[in-house]
């Protein structure tokens, strides 16, 4: 089983330490310690385990440090950077576990990006010798690179030349989009496996500084120092400790506190049922300080992204995931109107960004999913963008009992407006209804109402509405009629479905950069016996099939 929980403690691949209000995180990957057998990891290379690290590092640095305002990206080996993806763990590992791994480690990037952007911890790379691969790529999610200047260093995106394959993880997109580099050079530089060295990677645009090797540390601490000195981020405030999360994992699922994961093997689907607060939030951003990491929406969003990855990548034949909640639907509405009075705090502002990013994992999990919505359930304002996330959503119409009994409502609030947007740069109800602007109108007046199952139907707001009688009935239809179609065209189709509108740099890396990259990956010219990564450094040159598809 792949786990996604560590510690800065138990960090086999990366060193960390604070020095004032700036990170350093040093790249020391341990050759034997690969997440599976079969490979080293040599020359800073990385696979799945490597990118945990560094993906649990940039998250601690965003909560447990809000006095770091910059962060350095290093390495510890000499005259290396990094050199990208293991090539043994590509050419070896199953194509569901690379084509996961290219996707987690693309959301780690975007996870550095965002924190430089919204929460106030700029990146920078020092690039103290060779970047190659996703070396460079890591380095490119940075907002500032700096490359030592001794003759030797160079950054270089090879894989086309060397691995017939692209460079997963944004590489092409951050080029052009990121970095404005010309789309003539980007071609010669993405075909030179060799790569670009000093002045000219300077010149190019592919690098923002150039070093002298006899001052690089010193001035890679300055620079730093400088990016920290623009941070809002408060230096006396003390962080919230995120502490290993309570679960237990069986053959029939995950139970954490908070969330629930119940697996129904035969029928091929999962149930994540994800519980409301108990109890009212507090006043104020210090007071969800002094909860700490029990603070009710950053306890959910830790426990239900883990239940996401464990069944990305642990689960790979469970095609469709059930989302229901249950609790008081009053306290979900309370806590989601404190965070947005509160946003502009440190704490609350890192817990609507974990949110995002968390519903941002949905959108891009290659599953089905299902909303239901029940007179016990809780999707109000934070909780509600599930709704408004998943493939398609049922609600009960009535009661279970009939007349009587408790009735199924969901709730829109202010921070279904803006406060949780997708990748495509809208928030899911303007994805929902985009092209449709009355209907948008229409949807945004009923914010602060609580729907019932006929008003949510007109509002638009999920897909359908049944009573008691036909509910159990007209669920296992649908499910039965989903586990038998194509899991492919149903990734597919639904990769495609979820991001109508605007084209960004993250859709273009998730949309169009990693379907290339699926695809190539499952092409005999990369992975077949004589494809080019299992002949990489054989000397036997690759047998390719030079038709153009």
């Amino acid at each position: 089983m792949i786990d996604f929980l560590t510690h800065p403690d138990s960090y086999r691949h990366w060193g960390m330490r604070i020095e004032g209000r700036v990170a350093y995180l040093d790249m020391k990957v341990d050759p034997q310690g690969g997440i599976e057998p079969g490979y080293e990891l040599k020359l800073n290379s990385y696979d799945l385990g490597v990118d945990i690290e560094l993906a649990d590092a940039v998250q601690r640095l965003r909560f447990e440090h809000p006095e770091v305002g910059a962060v350095v990206i290093g390495s510890a080996l000499e005259r290396m950077f990094c050199a990208g993806a293991n090539i043994g763990m590509l050419a070896t590992a199953s194509h569901p576990l690379k084509v996961n791994f290219c996707k987690f480690t693309n959301e780690t990037r975007l996870a550095m990006e965002d924190a430089s952007s919204h929460s106030g911890q700029l990146y920078l790379a020092a690039v103290a010798g060779n970047a190659a691969g996703g070396g460079y790529e890591l380095a490119l999610a940075t907002d500032h690179i700096m490359l030592i200047d001794d003759r030797n260093a160079s950054v270089s995106l090879p894989e086309v030349p060397l691995l017939g394959v692209l460079p997963a993880t944004g590489g092409l997109t951050r080029l052009t989009d990121k970095r404005h580099v010309r789309r003539d050079r980007a071609d010669v530089f993405c075909t030179l496996a060799e790569g670009v060295k000093g002045r000219k990677a300077w010149e190019w645009g592919l690098v923002d500084e150039l070093v002298p090797a006899s001052s690089f540390t010193e001035t890679v601490a300055a620079r730093a120092a400088e990016f920290a000195s623009r941070s809002d981020r408060p230096q006396e405030a003390g962080g919230v400790k995120l502490t290993p999360l309570e679960r237990r994992i069986t053959d029939h699922g995950v139970v954490y506190s908070l969330v629930v994961v119940d697996i129904n093997r035969d029928e091929r689907v999962a149930t994540v049922t994800l519980t409301g607060p108990d109890e009212p939030p507090p006043a104020d951003g210090e007071g969800a300080v002094a909860t700490g990491d029990v603070f009710w929406p950053l306890r959910l969003s830790r426990e239900f992204e883990d239940a996401l990855l464990h069944l990305r990548l642990n689960e790979l034949e469970i095609g469709t995931l059930i989302i229901k909640s249950e609790g008081d639907l009053g306290l979900v509405l309370a806590y989601d109107q404190m965070l947005v009075t509160h946003a502009d705090h440190w704490l609350v502002r890192e817990v609507l960004l974990y949110w995002r990013r968390v519903l941002r994992r949905v959108d891009l999990t290659s599953r089905s999913f299902i909303a239901l919505i029940e007179p016990e359930s809780c999707f109000g304002g934070l909780l509600a963008e599930l709704v408004l996330a998943a493939d398609r959503s049922y609600m009960l119409a009535g009661s279970w009992s009939g007349e009587g009994g408790a009735i199924a409502y969901l709730a829109l609030t202010e921070a279904n407006r803006s406060a949780f947007p997708m990748y495509n740069g809208l928030s899911r109800l303007e994805t929902r209804f985009f092209g449709d602007p009355d209907g948008l109108q229409f949807a945004q007046k009923t914010i602060g109402e609580m729907l019932d199952a006929e008003a949510a139907v007109a509002v638009g707001v999920v897909t359908d509405a049944m009573d008691d009688l036909d509910w159990d009935d007209e669920l296992r239809v649908m499910l039965e009629e989903r586990a038998s179609f194509s899991d492919d065209g149903l990734t597919a189709m639904e990769a495609n479905l979820r991001f109508p509108g605007p084209e960004t740099m993250e859709t273009k890396i998730f949309g169009r950069l990693s379907a290339w990259q699926n695809w190539v990956f499952s092409r005999p010219n990369a992975s077949g016996e004589n494809g080019a990564l299992r002949r990489y450094k054989s000397g036997i040159r690759p047998d390719f099939d030079w038709r153009r598809v």
